[in-house]
């Protein structure tokens, strides 16, 4: 007996009439009746939320249209109400283990990427919007004329570079809490992973600082940097006064880091607290609503972002500019595949040539790296339904509502310098883009999504926007508009009108959901390091991909022959706790984020559980691990090495426990992970998973954050001690600057007795230390790597680890990896960040670094050269016995940052 149809209303919807691929706005299960537009029929196969099905048969080499818009044709003939299904959307579904009933194979595959051609003759100018008969306004704070208006009035520490990461965090922490008047919101700190080293992008960061700098949303800043690096606030104050920034109208100071790291954040906090009375006193005034500019942004796009949240965000904009406001749209490689529709409407010639400049640039950059814009398609894109970069860039081009003419093209992060509609060259990392566009002035953001992004900025207020009324009632802390409301019935006018007016108040001072939480995070464009194309031809454009890409080694230790030193230093234990057949200085357990977006929550989700009262006594720290990786970001080699990162941290020996933290939208996901670590012979049972978005947002995550580790605690047991040798270790020897002899020689004997022990050291590629004769004299001129970034040591013995690049961070990062218990590195100058989960011993001969940064190092090198091997080896069994805790530890001055190599690339 054949089922009762169901309507077609009730379980899809054509984004336009013309169109013959409809998008399922429910799940439909194999055998469902549905009324098509052409008549009733069976569905054969299962249909999840948000994937398409054919309406009409559609026969082999026909174009499937989305918007009237081709985005695949048909391999073979495909029959009304058949579930469409590519390649990779099938992969996908196998991926995530979604249930249900698919076909065997492919019947349709993506439309390939054509080169836009403008045809100049053929381009009309767009019109501008009329303008309102009655402009609004909204009360905020004026910083006087060519300043703008802010929505927001905050004290930011702004980082130069990276390397002022951790004290950023350290001394904005110190005033989390501060309370906020009726016209101040408080004490923000902006870190951010780039500018230790002179890269690719250091034009790009300096607009970007200089634009968050001069932000009308600041009210005062404190610029923070270190001596030596790639990026210092005397080139970000060059940058300014080159480029016609407006001079600072808010109280402002430069730090730079020259003594201890808590003298430091006392002299920080003392500037701060001097600001503190004049910026709570501040009130909001009445404002033409002319001096608003939103940032339109997509993040954890699906297939509904298209048919209502952007469209919404893009009416708002419209609706803006008509009041004499701005808006900007970014994430350039969003856009390739719908240029037709962007310059449907572009004010002129000059400004069209200038999008398509854009588009063809980030594609050929993208092209160095061996990469195109196909792969910016996240896997929780399309698990979505977003098939390819045809159907997202579509839909994110909505956000351009079609009577908003595209009047500005913009490089990253410049500054907006009037009214009307703005685009932006950025990739379509979110956070990265994000921070481009408040460089350039946005001071509303309006952050759409499908799967349920929480991202904010710290200084700018995020308006979330939600496709589907599902996901809004799933996650109503983390967002604030139900965009999908218009799906079912709601008119587009009406939520034009009433998220228009929640903009306003927004802006002037109204809390959004993200502010309510406490979450933001800030990535500025990331450094890239190819920097021309990769050989022409299969074969060999294979082998410089080969070479480029960081595989594991064969591992086996460098042939060092055995140092004759003193038994005492052979002798020496330290008293570690039990792990079976040794004794390790930690038992950690770790909250490791999947994704850059899922990083803020695990350090909150880290320090809620380090305060259980049960903690001590099973764990000696809980720790996350931060990192602006998994998503937005090209795959092959540099998401290899990334993958290995994670799972080599996971699977750390000092890890007693460890649970995954998802986004939920990210293509490095929990069930990627599932699969990684079966690939590397790990059981996916041993650990905990949890997702913001799939368990509810931060509330529901942290209910299954805080059963698991209920759970670790019960299972873990109490801690044990136990005593062992020196030889039990896997130790990194690294170091910062210049080396003197003497003190590299104490290092090489101190690694040697470690070895000579039955242990291991690890050295990165690249060091100081590999420099000095005193390693010279028994490791070799230049040894190669015995491992890849991040392997893990699988022999004891000497080893080189590979570092694709020299910064610092990223290489502890690495060397943590690899299994290393702890790192004992020589510093000259400011002493750099520690690993998050792997202790390091800070030592320096240098008596300039001892007398400005004595408290911060731990083992000072003074006059009794004899005996530096001695100490050095005291230190180490101080640490891995827990009778000290390094100075980076103690203070927090740690990091946690994953290299992207030769061939990554924000995509």
């Amino acid at each position: 007996m054949t089922p009762t149809p169901r309507p077609f209303r009730d379980v899809a919807v054509l984004p336009t009439p013309n169109d013959n691929a409809a998008v399922a706005t429910r799940r439909i299960e194999a055998g469902t009746a549905v009324a098509l537009p052409s008549g009733p029929v069976v569905l054969p196969y299962t249909v999840p939320e948000g994937h398409r099905f054919a309406v009409d048969p559609v026969t082999e080499g026909t174009e499937l249209l989305s918007w009237g818009l081709p985005f695949a044709r048909a391999v073979r003939d495909v029959a009304a109400g058949s579930y469409l299904a590519t390649d990779r959307m099938l992969e996908v579904l196998r991926e995530r283990r979604v249930p249900g009933t698919f076909p065997a194979q492919s019947n349709i595959a993506d439309r390939a990427l054509e080169p836009y051609v403008l045809d100049e003759s053929a381009l009309r100018p767009g019109r501008a919007l009329e303008p309102h008969p009655d402009p609004g306004t909204f009360l905020g704070h004026d910083r006087g004329p060519g300043r703008g208006v802010g929505t927001r009035n905050h004290l930011v520490v702004l980082g130069a570079s990276s390397r002022t990461a951790s004290f950023v965090q350290a001394l904005a922490e110190r005033f989390a809490g501060t309370a906020a008047g009726e016209g101040f919101d408080g004490v923000v700190g902006v870190s951010h992973t780039e500018g230790a080293l002179a890269g690719n992008n250091v034009e790009l960061v300096l607009r970007t600082l200089a634009g968050f700098l001069t932000h009308p949303n600041v009210g005062a800043v404190l610029a923070v940097d270190e001596p030596g690096s790639g990026i210092t606030n005397d080139a970000v104050r060059r940058y300014l006064g080159e480029h016609g920034y407006p001079p600072l109208a808010v109280p402002h100071a430069h730090l730079r880091r020259t003594g201890s790291f808590t003298g430091d954040l006392d002299r920080g906090a003392e500037w701060i607290e001097g600001r503190l009375p004049a910026l709570t006193a501040a009130r909001r005034t009445e404002q033409p609503l002319s001096h608003l500019r939103i940032a339109l942004q997509c993040g954890g796009s699906d297939a509904f972002s298209g048919l209502s949240a952007n469209p919404l965000a893009g009416a708002v904009a419209a609706e803006l500019i008509r009041h004499g406001g701005g808006a900007i749209l970014a994430e350039t490689d969003e856009l390739i595949g719908a240029e037709h529709y962007v310059l449907d409407n572009v004010r002129d010639a000059d400004t069209a040539r200038r999008f398509l400049e854009a588009l063809a640039r980030f594609t050929e950059r993208v092209g160095w790296h061996g990469h195109t814009a196909e792969t910016n398609v996240s896997g929780g894109n399309a698990h979505r339904g977003l098939y390819n970069i045809t159907l997202k860039s579509i839909g994110a081009a909505r956000k351009r509502d079609p009577a908003a003419r595209l009047d500005h093209v913009l490089e990253y992060a410049q500054r907006m310098t009037g009214p009307g509609f703005h685009f932006m060259d950025s990739p379509g990392n979110d956070l990265e883009s994000v921070a481009g566009e408040v460089a350039s002035g946005a001071n509303l953001i309006f952050f759409t999504t499908g799967n349920g992004s929480i991202t904010n900025f710290p200084f700018v207020p995020t308006v979330k926007l939600v496709s589907t009324t599902g996901r809004y009632r799933q996650m109503p802390a983390e967002m604030d508009v139900d965009a999908g409301a218009h799906l079912t019935g709601t008119p587009m006018a009406e939520l034009t009108r009433t998220t228009f007016d929640l903009a306003v108040r927004v802006a002037g001072g109204e809390r959004t959901a993200g502010e309510r939480a406490g979450h933001s995070q800030v990535s500025i464009w990331r450094d890239w390091r190819q920097t021309r194309p990769l050989p022409v031809g299969a074969p060999a454009r294979a082998a410089a991909v080969a070479r480029a890409a960081d595989r594991d080694l064969p591992g086996e230790p460098l042939p060092v022959p055995e140092r004759g030193l003193a038994g005492s230093a052979l002798r020496r234990t330290y008293t570690g706790l039990d792990a079976g057949a040794t004794a390790l200085p930690e038992r950690i357990a770790l909250i490791m984020p999947t994704s850059l977006c899922s990083g803020q929550v695990a350090l909150r989700l880290a320090a809620r559980c380090q305060e259980h009262p049960l903690r001590a006594e099973r764990f000696t720290r809980v720790v996350a691990l931060p990192h602006t990786e998994g998503c937005g970001v090209s795959g092959g080699p540099s998401e290899d090495t990334y993958a290995r990162l994670v799972v080599g941290c996971l699977t750390h020996p000092s890890v007693r426990a460890a649970l995954l933290l998802e986004h939920g939208c990210e293509k490095t996901h929990n069930d990627y992970f599932t699969d990684r670590l079966r690939a590397a012979g790990v059981d996916p049972d041993a650990f905990g998973w949890a997702g913001i978005q799939a368990d509810g947002g931060i509330a529901g995550v942290t209910e299954r954050v805080d059963a698991w580790f209920e759970t670790a605690l019960r299972d873990a047991g109490p801690l044990r001690e136990r005593t062992a040798r020196l030889g039990a270790l896997t130790l990194a020897l690294h170091a910062q600057g210049p080396v003197p002899g003497d003190a590299a020689r104490a290092l090489a004997d101190c690694g040697a007795a470690v070895v000579a022990d039955g242990g291991t050291v690890v050295l990165p590629e690249g060091s100081p230390l590999l420099g000095t004769e005193a390693f010279r004299a028994f490791l070799g001129a230049a040894p190669g790597p015995t491992l890849a970034h991040g392997q893990r040591v699988r022999r004891p013995g000497w080893h080189v680890m590979h570092t694709p690049t020299a910064d610092w961070l990223e290489t502890v990062t690495g060397l943590g990896a690899t299994g290393t218990h702890l790192m004992v590195a020589h510093v000259t100058g400011v002493p750099p960040a520690a690993h998050r989960m792997v202790p390091l011993l800070r030592v320096t001969a240098d008596p300039a670094t001892a007398a400005a940064s004595a408290p911060d190092c731990d083992v000072v090198l003074g006059p009794d050269r004899a005996r530096w091997t001695e100490r050095l080896l005291d230190g180490v069994a101080a640490v891995a016995g827990r009778a000290l805790v390094p100075a980076a530890t103690r203070t927090a001055d740690v990091g946690f940052q994953v290299t992207r190599g030769l061939l990554g690339v924000s995509i």
